[in-house]
């Protein structure tokens, strides 16, 4: 234990330098940039910026790019909350309470309660990556495809049950997810699947592309089409700080957040969409009486405060697998671990040995880099909620332009416009019949994740599917999705026959 507190006064030290605290600053704030901007998420930013790593010595770039990886997260809740196109995949979740508190004039208890809940998940989890990345590096090895692929059995059936106004619904637009993350090549035998003979599809549907159609250009052309001339009265700003109400609804949040987050981000089984959406689950759940009816409503601030503090830790915590075991969990992580890989540095369960001076600075980048966003973006709130003062015809217009910008940006392929507008469409229609979009977006990052783990696992079990059911952990984790799918049923169909009784 001193071991530990003695090297990360030391990572401090190094942190703390006026060229690193200044790298950091830099990487903080062009973070909150990135994630405010719809459709331009952390792992577009480090991917474009890679090429720094010739030039900028090892310590000072992990230490920049730490700081768009998780400032990123902090700006994309802001324009989830204000415009309800989230920047990233894991702000959808915000966005659903978060922009419905915004229209009805609470739009800065919104983005405070995201603010300082993503600066108390975003500590934590550092303190648990400060103590027990070696320790998870031991846990996380034993874990097998039976038990991922049951982990996102998990994730499919909580989404859909959740999310929208029918399970029907969530499922229909879930396996609409699955069936776009099977487009492309197979991944075993590299066979063309459902391509249609258009080479660009060989690579699959970009995520990004879909995320930005299906919220950014569905609600700018919603906006547009359906929203017409009405002035939106509603979106009055309300104070920039949290009533004594908030704080207490907020807090039991807060913890519950980043108690489902941290764990998700130290196993490889999809990034932060899982624990975002156990979260708000977990809060609708929870909500009694009058906070319940504000969810989906009015907004309710637990919807925010919960889901934000869950992505933050995971987030943080995603850095566990990364640094112990060199297994990347989520698109960004994936691009820092090619920036590492630049500097001749392979990260994996020797890096705390080999590379100790850089991995210490870089954990304690994360806890100054933390103070760092809560100072930049409590008082930047009043700026950001400025937004909704921008009229809506230019807004819609910039919004649209940065979304087929930064889709273009990524290929440079005309055909991937055409699919970006094609899938606005689609998420328009979506919109109109009342059909959650989430589960589209998890059907696609986790669909493919499912069925490599799913075919791992039939080959470990020889073709047996009875592979699920001779390990614990995922015949567990099988009991847990059926009784979700189940129980809500048989708890209706008990109620309405003992009412009827």
């Amino acid at each position: 234990m001193m071991d530990i507190w003695n090297q990360l006064l030391q990572g401090f030290v190094t942190a703390g330098t006026p060229v690193n605290l200044l790298w950091a600053f830099v990487g903080c704030a062009l973070g909150t940039a990135v994630g405010v901007l719809p459709g331009i998420g952390p792992a577009t930013a480090v991917a474009m910026l890679l090429p720094i790593t010739a030039k900028v010595e090892a310590t000072a770039s992990m230490i920049f790019f730490a700081g768009i990886y998780y400032g990123a997260m902090y700006g994309g809740s802001t324009t989830s909350i204000l415009l309800n196109t989230p920047g990233e995949t894991a702000t959808m979740v915000t966005a659903m309470e978060g922009n419905k508190m915004a229209k009805s004039g609470r739009a800065g208890a919104a983005l405070a309660t995201s603010a300082i809940g993503s600066f108390v998940a975003g500590t934590i989890a550092t303190v648990l990556v400060t103590l027990f990345a070696p320790v998870v590096a031991e846990f996380a090895v034993r874990l097998g495809p039976p038990e991922y692929f049951m982990l996102m059995l998990l994730a499919f059936t909580t989404v859909s049950a959740v999310l929208g106004q029918s399970t029907v619904r969530g499922l229909t637009a879930l396996f609409v997810g699955l069936a776009a993350g099977l487009v492309g090549m197979d991944q075993i035998t590299g066979q063309a699947r459902y391509t249609g003979g258009v080479p660009e599809l060989l690579d699959g549907v970009e995520i990004v592309l879909v995320a930005v159609g299906l919220f950014a250009v569905a609600e700018a052309l919603h906006a547009v089409l359906f929203e017409g001339k009405v002035v939106e009265s509603e979106n009055r700003m309300s104070r920039v700080t949290m009533t004594r109400r908030d704080w207490r609804r907020s807090i039991p949040a807060w913890l519950r957040g980043t108690a489902i987050g941290a764990p998700f981000g130290c196993i490889p089984a999809g990034g932060t969409e899982i624990p975002t959406f156990l979260s708000y689950a977990t809060e609708k759940k929870l909500a009694q009486g009058e906070h319940k009816a504000e969810f989906g409503t009015t907004g309710a601030i637990e919807g925010v405060a919960g889901p934000e503090a869950a992505n933050n830790a995971t987030v943080t915590a995603a850095l566990i697998p990364l640094l112990t075991l060199g297994i990347p969990t989520s698109n960004t992580t994936a691009i820092l671990l090619g920036a590492f890989q630049n500097y001749g540095i392979q990260p994996g369960p020797q890096l705390f040995s080999s590379s100790s001076a850089l991995v210490w600075a870089l954990i304690a980048s994360l806890y100054i880099g933390n103070v760092m966003l809560l100072v930049l973006n409590l008082p930047l709130v009043g700026l950001w909620v400025k937004l909704l003062k921008v009229p809506k015809p230019q807004l819609y217009a910039g919004i649209l332009i940065f979304a087929t910008v930064g889709v273009y940006g990524m290929r440079q392929s005309a055909f991937d416009l055409f699919l970006l507008y094609g899938i606005g469409l689609l998420g328009l229609v979506m919109r109109r019949f009342n059909f959650p979009t989430a589960p589209v977006l998890v059907g696609m990052i986790l669909g493919p994740l499912a069925e490599a783990q799913l075919r791992n696992a039939i080959s470990i079990g020889e073709g047996s599917p009875m592979v699920f059911l001779q390990r614990p952990m995922s015949v567990t984790l099988l009991i847990v999705v059926i009784s979700i799918l189940v129980l809500p049923r048989a708890v209706k169909w008990w109620n309405t026959r003992s009412a009827a009784a």
